[in-house]
């Protein structure tokens, strides 16, 4: 008699296969993540970490390089684990497929890869493996609820689609979960929130950033966004304003930020260089794949303001 499906024993062969197909669908649903959040968030626990002593949470001294260095990988498993089921839910709806059809084919939806169900299956294993390893570490449990409740607000009760300022606003409160928590991953250490007010303040700005100027995300996605029948910024009030208020934030923010920690002024005419950049850039170039470059410039000046700290006079 043949043995069925889930009766034959799985070969070596099939278990490495499965195994590299599991692995690099998970790769997939996070690819375009990468560079927004688990490389800005891991830059920002490590340097904010170095920094500690500004926020009043750890004398100088007790802070060494080399131990933050040892902790880089688990500050990276920390964020894109606690990203994964995130991502998951954000692509497994029939409109997410349906946009990322023409935006982003590759993905595992849409490309026939993995189907919705399993999807699902996914993100409900993964936000409880996220929340026990979190749990198990030490780091992040608070930035890990506040996630997965943001999640479910974001993806399934409509808080990406219905409107752009209740859209920034989950992004802006997302950005600074992650963050804080890599920052707690680095430290090994939760975050003194009720006794560091520099650090509450500090998560402020960055949350303002990002609630006034994370739009630039929605510009190369508006054919895409309009077929999912999100209410974008760029939708909403149009693709010239939504540009003009991207110009005037980050001028207001490539200032602002340098003094919020009275740093060098190689630091200060940096900040103001690529925020001018990323302005100029934002209004002269309109096509779809500038837009992207000009998102990835926005990157690279995220990373660079969560270095600031570091650059403190005094």
């Amino acid at each position: 008699m043949r043995l069925s499906n889930f009766e034959r024993p799985i070969t070596i062969k099939e278990a490495i296969s499965n195994s590299v197909f599991f692995g690099h669908t998970l790769w997939l649903f996070t690819l375009s993540d990468l560079k927004t959040i688990v490389v800005p968030s891991t830059l920002f626990g490590v340097a904010n970490s170095l920094a500690a002593s500004q926020y009043h949470i750890l004398p100088a001294e007790s802070i060494q390089s080399k131990h933050l260095l040892c902790r880089s990988p688990l500050i990276i498993v920390w964020v894109w684990i606690n990203l994964v089921p995130f991502t998951i839910g954000n692509q497994m709806t029939t409109s997410s497929i349906a946009e990322d059809a023409i935006n982003k084919p590759w993905r595992p939806l849409p490309s026939g890869r993995f189907s919705s169900s399993h999807a699902k299956i996914l993100m409900s294993i993964f936000y409880m493996v996220a929340q026990m390893f979190n749990i198990y570490t030490g780091c992040g449990i608070r930035q890990g609820v506040g996630l997965f409740l943001l999640g479910v607000w974001y993806n399934n009760l409509g808080g990406a689609d219905h409107h752009p300022l209740v859209r920034n606003a989950i992004n802006a409160l997302g950005y600074v979960c992650f963050t804080s928590g890599a920052m707690e991953a680095a430290l090994g250490m939760p975050l003194p929130f009720s006794t560091s007010s520099r650090l509450v303040e500090w998560l402020g700005v960055v949350a303002g950033i990002i609630m006034t100027t994370v739009h630039v995300h929605d510009m190369y996605d508006q054919e895409g966004d309009a077929l999912r029948g999100r209410r974008t910024l760029p939708l909403v009030i149009g693709d010239t304003s939504a540009r003009l208020v991207m110009v005037f934030w980050m001028l207001v923010w490539g200032v602002c930020c340098p003094m919020f920690w009275d740093t060098t002024v190689f630091a200060r005419v940096s900040s103001l260089v690529l925020a001018m950049l990323i302005g100029s850039r934002t209004l002269l170039y309109r096509d779809v794949s500038s837009d992207r470059v000009t998102c990835l410039v926005w990157n690279i000046w995220m990373s660079f303001v969560y270095f600031l700290p570091l650059c403190a006079r005094g």
